[in-house]
Formats: structure tokens, C-alpha cells, sequence
């Protein structure tokens, strides 16, 4: 099957992963199988890898790409790796992309893009109740200016300005009246001004930064002596959220769990721009446990 969804920072996660001929691997957010196709390409290993998403059209497609023998999780990615805990399952080598993927933006249906007209939805995992619309339409306009400010990083004044116009035009059905109704009250700039509005819906939906700061402690726990982890993020709350893990837990001296590798993120480089304009935020953190 082709390719759907080109991978960031490719060659930068396999150089840093260093993946070798019988390592296990653990994609925690494998989408459309980019990466992990790489890696397992060396590894060959395939029996003792799980591939995970919460996307049920991304694991079924994973089902068809690799061969029957992975282990292949349609589930968010907190609650799989409790399981594997519990199970007493450990990997060489672990991959966390918090990023949306290309096929999810760019269909209509799914309601991620604020450039395509399609329902207010939002959701990674499809068998979850609240969608976008449940929060455009039913949370208050305190706390919808609370949310662009939390998750979107408006300033507060424009987030309060935002969340009023919203309830104004209550009820709103798709993503392009809602863009539409924030543009209107919006100067120019190069990044479309629903950007951050929609960053914010999508997080909540998904409760994604909750998420995130669930899993990075429990992640050392799944690493083999000498294992690696890669996490891609971004925007800020996210690699936030990782580059302060990261920091506890290389604090302890002889005592720490991890050793980063990466001092400073690593970020796609001028020809992987002109090839994937979307990889423009993406950053790349790395640690090797001790």
C-alpha cells in the first residue's frame, strides 16, 4: 500500500533511535506507519513490537501495511501503556509523535482543518461522546475564553473577544463557520487566525495534554537498560511538557533514570520544509535510559 501520511524529522527519529537487527519497538502513536516502517525495515522484529492508535481508520490501515505478527492497538496511548505495565512488557527502543496527522487534517469529515467545511468533531478516537461541537456549543463563554487561553495560548483580551462572538453565533455547525467567524473579527497575519482557537477545541476533545503528563513518568518504566525514546511535539505546551520530564528525570545524578541525548530539539531541516511544510513546528527530544 502507498504511503498516506509523510513522517517528520524521519531520518533525525532513526538516527537517534539507532535501531539494530532484533530490537524490540514501541510506536505509541503510530498513525499511518511512517516511522515505524523504517525502523522495523532494520529491526525485523515483529513479534515482540506494538504499534498504537486511538484512530480506528489509522490501525486498521496498520493491520493491512505490516505483517500479522505485530501487535497492532486501537487505543489511546495512556491506557496501553498501563496495560503493558502491567503485562511486564519492556522495549529497546520508544516512539511518542503527539502531532495530528496529514489524512486526519485533510479530511473534510473528521473536522480537524479550519480549511476544509466539515463537521465539528474533532475526535482522534471516534467512539468517544464529546466532539467539538458540545464544547462550541455548550461551554459557557468563561470558560471557551479560559480554554483559547489555556490550550491556545491567546492573549486574554482576544480570547474573551473570541468566546463572546462564539456564543453570539450560537449554534454553529461546521468548521468553516467557526474559522469564518473568527477571521471576521481577526487582522492579517501568515498564520491563518483560527489556528490557535482550533489547537485549543482539539486538545480538549482529545484531552490530550492531560494525556501526555500521565504517560511520560510511566515511560523509563518500559525501557530496557540502554533503550531509547524519541517524542515529537508541536507546540510549546507540548514539548513543554517533555522537556520538563526530561529534566526530572536526568536530576538525580547516578540515580536517574534517563540521559538525554538530544541537549537541544531537534527540528527539520530547509529540504524536509520544501517536501513537508507541516513539519515547520516540529521538535525532537531524545533520552537513553541509564
Amino acid at each position: 500500500m502507498k504511503n498516506l501520511h509523510t513522517p517528520v524529522l524521519l531520518s533525525e527519529v532513526v538516527a537517534n533511535l539507532a535501531p539494530k537487527p532484533g530490537a524490540t519497538y514501541l510506536d505509541l502513536t503510530a498513525g499511518y506507519g511512517g516511522h515505524a516502517k523504517e525502523i522495523l525495515d532494520v529491526t525485523r522484529q515483529y513479534k515482540n513490537s506494538v504499534l498504537v492508535d486511538r484512530d480506528e481508520f489509522a490501525a486498521d490501515y496498520l493491520r493491512q501495511k505490516f505483517p500479522p505478527e505485530i501487535k497492532i492497538i486501537n487505543q489511546d496511548f495512556y491506557s496501553v501503556v498501563l496495560q503493558l505495565l502491567q503485562c511486564g512488557n519492556t522495549f529497546d527502543m520508544i516512539l511518542a509523535d503527539f502531532g495530528v496527522s496529514s489524512l486526519q487534517l485533510d479530511r473534510p469529515d473528521r473536522g480537524f482543518s479550519f480549511r476544509e467545511d466539515g463537521p465539528l468533531d474533532m475526535r482522534m478516537d471516534r467512539r468517544q461522546s464529546v466532539t467539538a461541537s458540545d464544547i462550541v456549543n455548550h461551554y459557557s463563554e468563561r470558560d471557551l475564553a479560559e480554554l483559547f487561553v489555556k490550550y491556545g495560548e491567546e492573549k486574554s483580551g482576544r480570547a474573551k473577544m473570541l468566546a463572546r462572538e462564539i456564543v453570539t453565533h450560537r449554534p454553529i455547525t461546521t468548521t468553516k463557520e467557526l474559522a469564518s467567524i473568527i477571521a471576521s473579527k481577526s487582522k492579517y497575519s501568515h498564520t491563518h487566525p483560527a489556528t490557535r482557537v482550533f489547537q485549543a477545541i482539539r486538545i480538549e476533545v482529545n484531552n490530550e495534554l492531560s494525556e501526555i503528563e500521565q504517560t511520560l513518568p510511566l515511560l523509563p518504566k518500559l525501557l530496557n537498560p540502554g533503550g531509547r525514546v524519541a517524542i515529537i511535539t508541536f507546540h510549546s505546551l507540548e514539548d513543554r511538557l517533555v522537556k520538563d520530564f526530561f529534566k526530572e528525570s536526568t536530576s538525580h545524578g547516578e540515580e536517574s533514570e534517563l540521559s538525554v541525548i538530544t541537549k537541544k530539539p531537534l527540528v527539520a531541516t530547509p529540504d524536509e520544509l520544501v517536501i513537508n511544510p507541516r513539519a515547520r513546528s516540529a521538535k525532537l527530544r531524545v533520552a537513553v535510559r541509564n
